[in-house]
């Protein structure tokens, strides 16, 4: 038990994202302390509808209608995200399991969960009774393209490089990657937006709170190309633009 509502205004984040941010740092603490390499969520093929709605909604673009990833980060796994929810329910009647129930799931307050209880139900019954399996589909068909774009960036990625300096290797004090402005600017910007998601995960570890409109500011940058200009897209990262180069500087 923890105080979910403190630590999200502390946080500045939605009760959600408090909530999940915990969930994942108890599975980690109690991973460490079994010694275990792997950790497995419920997360089912109704969850990933779920997911992919709410991106939707949100214009995630198409990043977000891949869902949620079958794995991640190689600890986190999610054995159950092929099954839905009605069958897992029907094998726990068969089998005389009493599955925990988190109750909250009923309660309507939060995004997901109006989608789950409202949203679904209504385009099951007055549009597409399989609208699960349709949405799953569309998830594994984007996650299939993904795999194929994400092959072409790192090719791109090694055209475009001019040098990684990360760990021991950092250069001057800071860790960065540099890139090279007039290689870049001559892609597609599909591949430069791609390029840029790619050289941030590489130099920091993550996408978290990197946003379409802080990927659209950068490309913007290279594209002015007004020397000696930098962006901060969030504490962790600052990309500057200047001598024919773009530096991905991680800020400690």
């Amino acid at each position: 038990r923890e105080k979910v509502e403190e630590l999200a205004k502390e946080q500045k984040v939605g009760t959600e994202e408090a909530g999940r941010k915990l969930r994942y740092t108890f599975f980690d603490e109690v991973a460490n302390k079994e010694n275990a390499n792997k950790i497995a969520t419920a997360h089912n093929a109704n969850d990933n509808a779920e997911t992919v709605l709410m991106n939707i909604m949100r214009g995630s673009g198409i990043l977000g209608l891949k869902g949620i990833e079958i794995k991640r980060d190689d600890r986190y796994i999610r054995p159950l995200l092929k099954i839905t929810r009605r069958e897992i329910e029907d094998y726990c009647t068969i089998n005389n399991l009493n599955p925990r129930i988190d109750k909250t799931n009923l309660e309507n307050i939060y995004t997901r969960n109006k989608i789950r209880n409202q949203l679904i139900p209504l385009l099951e019954n007055e549009f597409n009774p399989n609208i699960i399996n349709s949405l799953n589909r569309l998830s594994e068909l984007i996650n299939e393209e993904d795999e194929y774009i994400n092959k072409i960036v790192e090719e791109k990625y090694k055209c475009v490089l001019i040098g990684e300096y990360l760990g021991n290797n950092n250069l001057e004090g800071k860790e960065q990657i540099v890139l090279d402005l007039k290689k870049f600017n001559k892609e597609e910007k599909l591949i430069k937006s791609r390029l840029i998601r790619y050289t941030i995960s590489k130099t920091i570890g993550s996408m978290q709170n990197i946003e379409k409109v802080h990927i659209s500011d950068i490309i913007k940058l290279c594209e002015n190309n007004i020397g000696n200009k930098f962006l901060i897209p969030n504490k962790k990262i600052k990309i500057f633009v200047g001598k024919g180069k773009i530096f991905f500087i991680k800020e400690v």
